[in-house]
């Protein structure tokens, strides 16, 4: 038997290998931080057998709530994740299961490979309406790349642009799976919500914003430990490359609507965060909200509104943060869309829980509540 992670988004601490029914990890913190909830590794040699695999410093991960009703995600052929039903005793989460292959695969949630993302954007840049620009280079010296896409046969001086980032917590993979469906509907010539969206907008995507920390299997940080979701008002190229990039592209573009899309460890829904505690928020910015809420129930029952994070207080929101920066600076919509670990208590699905496919589904949705809000921006 044998434990092993050294691959792209592959991150755990082998602790006991020498009995099937007592198989120990530990997950260990992101590089150059003390944040402690991601993993992902191959287990090798354990077909047939009867195994208990048990995560046992799970009681002293980062958010633990995250771990009441959350089963592991599982793969045989690193396609198709599915749930292995786990247990959380308040120390450590077990898990039985026994596989007809010589290896299986877990991980926190379905991961997204960075090979999987530049495919992604080779995906994309074969389409006649999309640019593919490279902003820069990572801590780690990857490619640090932005889709533009809209259809430049439409000449609108008026075109509305659209922003959608994904993945500043890197072990949120999620978020860009929610990505994948979305461009895959933005670029379906066949889809007329994305017709008129591209007649009318300038969609900006940066699929996955920590590239760096992706890679090394890190649940919120990126190469320097930087959580890049407190980097927004004073980024540096030092130690957020990844933010000051892209609120340059922000600041000359422009910015109409944006969505930065993340995942929650606890709450077992799909739901938004606005700007509500911001100094400029006005009737105005809560009723795009409100149109932007109510067009996306519409869209997709996987969608909901009332469980979800507390309002911020009144004048009281963290500017450091994407959605709070960008809503007060560009006076405009902006909301952080989260989706669950777990499963979406709204629409259980017993044995894939919230999977990848169902975050495509929510991408390709969010095109419709974005398309029937634009009257109002």
């Amino acid at each position: 038997m044998k434990i092993s992670s050294c691959f792209d988004g592959g991150r755990i601490e082998v602790v006991k290998t020498d009995s099937f029914n007592d198989i120990q990890v530990k997950i260990k913190k992101d590089s150059h931080s003390d944040f402690l909830q991601w993993f992902s590794f191959r287990l090798h040699g354990v077909k047939d057998q009867e195994c208990t695999l048990k995560i046992i410093n799970a009681g002293e991960t980062s958010y633990t709530d995250g771990w009441k009703d959350y089963d592991i995600c599982a793969s045989t052929d690193r396609e198709e994740w599915f749930r292995i039903p786990s247990n959380y005793d308040g120390k450590q989460l077990t898990a039985d299961f026994v596989t007809d292959t010589d290896d299986i695969y877990f991980a926190y949630f379905a991961p997204y490979s960075f090979e999987r993302h530049l495919d992604l954007l080779a995906f994309a840049q074969s389409s006649e309406h999309s640019r593919l620009i490279n902003l820069g280079e990572t801590v780690d010296g990857r490619d640090f790349d932005m889709l533009v896409i809209e259809d430049s046969e439409v000449d609108l001086v008026e075109k509305k642009n659209i922003w959608i980032i994904a993945r500043q917590h890197p072990g949120e993979t999620m978020a860009e799976w929610f990505v994948e469906g979305l461009l895959e509907s933005l670029l379906d010539t066949d889809n007329p919500t994305a017709r008129n969206l591209l007649q009318h907008c300038r969609f900006h995507v940066v699929p996955n914003m920590n590239p760096d920390g992706s890679y090394r299997g890190n649940l919120r940080t990126n190469a320097t430990g930087a959580n890049l979701n407190r980097e927004w008002l004073e980024p540096t190229m030092e130690k957020s490359p990844e933010v000051f990039l892209v609120r340059e592209q922000m600041h000359k573009s422009g910015l109409d609507m944006c969505l930065d899309v993340h995942g929650d460890e606890a709450i077992p829904y799909n739901f938004v965060a606005g700007c509500e505690g911001n100094p400029n928020y006005n009737e105005h910015l809560k009723d795009l909200e409100d149109t932007f809420k109510a067009a996306y129930a519409a869209a997709s029952p996987d969608f909901q509104d009332v469980h979800k994070y507390d309002d911020d207080e009144p004048g009281k929101g963290d500017l450091r943060i994407a959605t709070n920066y960008i809503g007060e600076t560009f006076n405009t919509l902006a909301y952080t869309v989260e989706m669950p670990f777990k499963d979406n208590h709204d629409l259980p699905d017993e044995f894939n829980g919230w999977s990848a496919d169902r975050c495509k589904k929510l991408g390709e949705d969010a095109l419709i509540a974005i398309n029937n809000t634009l009257v109002k921006l």
